[in-house]
């Protein structure tokens, strides 16, 4: 497992010791899609989840096997990007019944909408995985167009509405229910406020292509995941760690998408504290309240901002 680098639990100690050595900055508005597939096992029908392995130079989870996604970028709030009517913007009304609520999104009404955008866009962008559907309800097809769009949207963003509207698709909230949320710690220097959502591969639709992010990518049960990581053999950041052990005892991919929209959703973060003679110790807090979640055992699995084999 890897550890915490030493002048990174620096960091955690001034904020534990409040004594304004280091400033946190501010987190930025992110998505993660827990992509799922089913599969014939031997013991009988498994789910798996997509993972892939950011490359050795990124500046964030370098080395670490994650889901895809990324950061929330003006386009995702376009006016022009198309969504099911069931979708449409409704103001700064909240509605607990909408798949993208905002309340338990923990965010604006515009907000929590572009992050659904942004969770479509990134998939497509990273796996070739198109999340959305036609006026009837159905999803897209790849064609020899496909790549091309793919491509596209990689190099700009802002080309996402343009190819969805070309093909007659629509977003839709509902293909992407939110699942957990969790925020990168205070001692990190660099942070995401992340929504993770989960969605299944539409019928006839396959990862085609590794994104430039990403030198590996892995169709794995979440059973074998952690098998791999708590041997050394899978880095993963705990909010991936955490979120594979939730969907563990779900036999499909239909059971995970049918549990998502009953699951108390609250933005996590772990954060340090002193505890008797001045040793650093840590919660899981939740961020709306500040409320104890967990009392974590030891310190958090490596730094997320350095990624695998920090020194």
């Amino acid at each position: 497992m890897p550890q915490l680098p030493a002048h990174v639990r620096d960091r955690a100690m001034s904020l534990a010791r409040r004594d304004g050595a280091w400033v946190a900055p501010g987190a930025r508005d992110a998505a993660t899609v827990v992509l799922l597939r089913d599969v014939d096992a031997p013991t009988g029908p498994a789910v798996t989840t997509l993972l892939m392995r950011r490359v050795a130079t990124m500046s964030f989870a370098a080395g670490m096997y994650v889901f895809p996604g990324g950061g929330l970028d003006p386009e995702d709030l376009s006016p022009d990007l198309p969504w099911d009517s069931d979708d449409a913007p409704t103001g700064h009304s909240i509605d607990r019944d909408r798949p993208d609520d905002p309340a338990r999104m923990s965010a604006e009404p515009a907000v929590a909408r572009g992050l659904v955008a942004c969770a479509a866009r990134e998939v497509f962008e990273e796996t070739g995985i198109l999340l959305a559907a036609d006026g009837d309800g159905r999803p897209p097809v790849p064609d020899d167009m496909w790549e091309r769009d793919r491509r596209a949207v990689s190099e700009s963003p802002g080309a996402f509405p343009e190819v969805l509207s070309r093909r007659g698709l629509r977003l839709t909230a509902r293909l992407l229910p939110l699942w957990t949320h969790w925020v990168t710690p205070e001692f990190e220097s660099r942070r995401f406020d992340v929504r993770f959502f989960v969605a299944a591969v539409p019928a006839g639709q396959q990862v085609v292509q590794v994104s430039g992010e990403a030198d590996d990518a892995q169709w794995l049960t979440p059973a074998d995941a952690l098998d791999r990581y708590s041997r050394g053999r899978l880095p993963m950041l705990p909010p991936t760690v955490a979120t594979l052990g939730e969907i563990l005892p779900f036999d499909d991919s239909g059971a995970v998408l049918a549990a998502a929209p009953a699951r108390e959703v609250r933005p996590l973060m772990p954060h340090p504290r002193l505890g008797p003679r001045d040793a650093l110790e840590w919660d899981l807090l939740d961020l709306r309240t500040w409320e104890v979640v967990l009392a974590l055992q030891g310190d958090p699995a490596g730094s997320e901002a350095e990624g695998n084999g920090a020194p």
